[in-house]
């Protein structure tokens, strides 16, 4: 489910019975200037929570999953490894996709390397060009 920006307990409620993925989109609420939903309300709720950006010329200007990332660990309470599983495993899992998400045998190897000593760079270092490499399906693009 798709823009879980406002939701009350019943919602809240329905999300976690169903297990259905509550998909959030920061960059959407960053360019809108609307409030941004509380993703530690879902995720302490046991609320499985996937990050998108959502781009697109009308509610969303970025295409940029780092910037998304930031805004969900500044703006909506979540840490900076939930942000990241959100926006690999769990946005994945929101497509109905088992073939990539997490890096495991069996997976396709999609991935990117950061030039930083760490994930959380990507929450606190928004904007700063962290991409040391990138590979498609095992191979280096």
């Amino acid at each position: 489910m798709d823009h879980c920006t406002y939701l009350d307990d019943a919602d809240v409620d329905a999300l976690r019975e169903s297990g259905t993925i509550a998909t959030l989109l920061p960059g959407v609420e960053f360019s809108t200037r609307q409030p941004y939903p509380d993703a530690r309300r879902l995720l302490d709720a046991g609320v499985r929570v996937a990050i998108a950006s959502d781009c697109n010329p009308g509610s969303c200007f970025t295409s940029s999953l780092p910037l998304c990332i930031a805004l969900a660990v500044r703006e909506m309470g979540m840490t900076p490894a939930e942000a990241v599983h959100a926006a690999t495993f769990r946005g994945a899992q929101a497509l109905d996709r088992d073939d990539v998400g997490a890096l495991v045998p069996g997976r396709r190897a999609d991935l990117m390397v950061l030039d930083a000593p760490t994930h959380v760079h990507l929450a606190y270092r928004p904007g700063v060009p962290l991409v040391r490499g990138v590979w498609v399906a095992g191979r280096p693009v």
